[in-house]
C-alpha cells in the first residue's frame, strides 16, 4: 500500500469515528459551544455569598444544559450602578441582576413593601411571607413592569445603622443625623418620619461619602457591611434591625423566553438552589460577623427595637404606605407580621 492510500484510509477512518459519535457530545467539548452565553450583573463584592451562590448556579446551568447555556457573572458593579443596571436589565444589555428590593421600588413600588420599617421581627416571619402569598404578589408587581423574578427571592438580611459620630440608641438620637439611604423612598421615609437627615447615594459612592464625611452614617445588614469594608470608616453599628430587605434575581423577559423550556426550567431549578443556599449563608454571617466586626474595631449598641417602632407609629408613615401599597398587598404583609401603625 502507498504512502498516499494509507493516508487516505487514516482520514476515513477518523472521519467514520467521528461520525459515530453524537453531535452534542463533540459540541460540548468545544470552548465555544454554548447557544446562549449571558450576563448576569450583581452590585456584591466578590466575597459576599450573593456571588459565591450564583458562581455555583452558573457552574450547574452550564453542566445540566450540556454547554448550551453559558452565563457569565459581573460582580461589585462592574457594569454600572444599582440604577444603571435597572435600565439594561429592561433594555437587555444584561440579562440576569440580582437587586435589593429596596432599590427596585424605584422602578417597582410596589415590590418596596418588604421594606416597611420594623415590619419583620425574625425570619420566620420573613420566609413565611415571602415563600407565600406576599412573594406571590411582588412577584406580579415585577412582571407588571416587563421584567421576570426568575426564582424565589434570596437574602439581603436585616439592615442595621452605622455612625461614624455618635451611638444611636434611641430614636431621638437619629434626630438631625446625616445618613446615607439607598434610592429608596421606603427608606428615606422611614428616617424622615424618625427625624433623620437621609440622602439617597448609590452603593458604589457609599464609601467614599463616608469617608469624606458628606454623610455621618449609613445602613446596610452586616454582611454588606463586612465585605464593603464599611467599618473602616464607621464606630458605631446600632442593632436596629429596622428593615428587613430582599435581594431578588431579575431576568430579562425577552432573553428568558428566548432559552428552550428545558434551559428555562433549569435556570430557574438552580436559581432556587441557590436561594436556599444564601439564605442559610446570610443567617450564619448574622450571628458570626458581630464577633468578626467587633474584632477590626466596630462597637456594637444594643438598642429598644420596640421603641423606634412605637416612635414610628406616632407619626403617618404606616397610613401613608398603606395608602401607596394599598389594601392588598398591606394585608397580605400584616397577615404575616401582624397589625402596623
Amino acid at each position: 500500500m502507498t504512502k498516499q492510500s494509507k493516508t487516505g484510509l487514516s482520514r476515513r477512518v477518523v472521519l467514520a469515528a467521528g461520525a459515530s459519535i453524537p453531535l452534542v457530545a463533540i459540541l460540548s467539548r468545544r470552548g465555544d459551544a454554548a447557544e446562549f452565553t449571558l450576563k448576569f450583573a450583581t452590585g456584591q463584592d466578590p466575597s459576599h455569598p450573593v456571588n459565591k451562590r450564583a458562581r455555583e448556579a452558573i457552574d450547574r446551568i452550564k453542566e445540566a444544559t450540556g454547554g448550551r447555556v453559558e452565563i457569565n457573572l459581573f460582580p461589585a458593579n462592574q457594569l454600572g450602578s444599582d440604577t444603571d443596571l435597572l435600565g439594561q436589565i429592561r433594555n437587555g444589555a444584561v440579562d440576569y441582576l440580582n437587586i435589593g428590593s429596596s432599590v427596585l421600588a424605584t422602578l417597582v413600588p410596589g415590590v418596596g413593601i418588604v421594606n416597611t420599617g420594623f415590619a419583620f421581627s425574625s425570619y420566620d416571619e420573613v420566609w413565611k411571607a415571602m415563600d407565600g402569598d406576599l412573594g406571590k404578589f411582588v412577584k406580579a408587581e415585577v412582571e407588571n413592569v416587563g421584567v421576570l423574578q426568575v426564582c424565589k427571592s434570596w437574602d439581603n438580611g436585616f439592615r442595621q445603622l452605622t455612625s461614624s459620630t455618635r451611638e444611636i440608641k434611641t430614636p431621638d438620637d437619629l434626630k438631625g443625623f446625616k445618613m446615607r439611604v439607598p434610592a429608596a423612598p421606603i427608606l428615606t421615609g422611614l428616617f424622615q418620619a424618625l427625624g433623620a437627615g437621609p440622602t439617597p447615594i448609590n452603593f458604589n459612592e457609599v464609601y467614599s461619602a463616608l469617608q469624606t464625611k458628606v454623610v455621618e452614617g449609613q445602613e446596610n445588614p452586616l454582611a454588606i457591611i463586612a465585605t464593603a469594608k464599611l467599618y473602616e470608616v464607621q464606630k458605631y453599628c446600632s442593632l436596629t434591625s429596622h428593615v428587613w430587605d430582599a435581594y431578588l434575581i431579575l431576568g430579562n423577559r425577552r432573553s428568558f423566553q428566548r432559552l428552550p423550556a428545558d434551559a428555562q426550567e433549569i435556570v430557574t431549578r438552580e436559581l432556587n438552589k441557590a436561594a436556599d443556599a444564601e439564605r442559610a449563608d446570610i443567617a450564619a454571617l448574622s450571628k458570626s460577623l458581630r464577633d468578626e466586626l467587633a474584632g477590626k474595631g466596630l462597637q456594637f449598641v444594643e438598642v429598644d427595637k420596640a421603641a423606634f417602632r412605637a416612635s414610628l407609629a406616632k407619626t403617618s408613615f404606616y397610613k401613608d404606605w398603606r395608602q401607596k401599597f394599598g389594601d392588598k398587598g398591606w394585608t397580605l404583609l400584616e397577615q404575616a407580621v401582624g397589625q402596623l401603625g
